[in-house]
């Protein structure tokens, strides 16, 4: 099986450009293969990150051993839950709140995110 020690952490050795918000300290993420900024994690409690942009998954292919989900259903995925249970888009307070009450599908969805 492979595990966090055979890939590449795509966080950066220093951290630079974090983003303070409600929810904590976020920091930019890259791809473990060009190298292509690709969005932003949780700097708190996160211990491995290996991301690969779209572009390089295309090129490359999925990783024997690995689950992957592709950003597109991730997020849509939160968007139908979103819908489901509040009849629209919520706004990022609103998202925020959700997790911090830690009581809802969408919850769980988006602590899937960190």
């Amino acid at each position: 099986m492979l595990t966090a020690e055979l890939l590449p952490d795509s966080r950066a050795r220093e951290t630079k450009d974090r983003v303070l918000t409600p929810t904590g300290a976020w920091i930019p993420f890259f791809c473990a293969n060009c190298g292509k900024e690709c969005g932003r994690c949780p700097e708190q409690n996160m211990t491995f990150l290996f991301y690969l942009c779209p572009k390089c998954f295309e090129t490359h292919g999925e990783i024997t051993g690995t689950m992957t989900v592709p950003d597109k259903v991730f997020f849509d995925r939160i968007a139908q839950e979103q819908q489901e249970a509040y009849g629209r888009a919520l706004s990022h307070a609103e998202l925020v709140q959700v997790v911090q009450e830690d009581s809802s599908p969408l919850a769980t969805l988006l602590k899937e995110a960190k």
